[in-house]
């Protein structure tokens, strides 16, 4: 049964209503995918909270009134593309001003620091929350450290 907004996990209760969208189209979108309900929920509602804080109000206003979740096919859906990026590990990139954490495909990062220490503890929660992996860049690119993190 897919998720609705008036049906969810009861810990997705305390997110904000546009949040809480958000996070109940993720999942669903990540149970299409194969993904058990344990390991998507605490996904969905990270990615959604990051989605929330990035959005623009324009893009807020457009997703708020663009009608109810998605709903799951009953038979499950094979995306082509995952606009989510949950299966792309993270890396830790020099960015102006300091470090960013940005996806392995990603353009724009998920987040800035302005110390490499903070770049890095977020995408190493990242990566483990996703089961993929982190990959740490010195200033010139190349690359510091490799970690995988399995699946849970």
């Amino acid at each position: 049964m897919p998720w609705t907004r008036t049906d969810y996990p009861s810990s997705m209760k305390n997110l904000e209503a546009i949040t809480k969208k958000k996070a109940i189209d993720i999942a669903n979108s990540m149970l299409d995918e194969g993904y058990e309900e344990s390991r998507a929920i605490p996904i969905a509602i990270e990615q959604a909270k990051q989605w929330r804080k990035q959005a623009s109000t324009e893009e807020i206003n457009q997703y708020k009134n663009n009608g109810k979740p998605t709903k799951r096919s009953s038979e499950g859906k094979q995306y082509e593309n995952n606009p989510e990026r949950l299966e792309e590990g993270e890396h830790v990139v020099a960015h102006e001003g300091g470090w960013a954490v940005r996806s392995s495909n990603g353009k724009k990062p998920s987040n800035v620091f302005q110390d490499k220490h903070g770049a890095i503890q977020r995408a190493r929660k990242i990566a483990k929350n996703k089961g993929t992996y982190l990959i740490v860049h010195r200033q010139d690119g190349s690359i510091e450290e490799k970690k995988k993190y399995a699946s849970t």
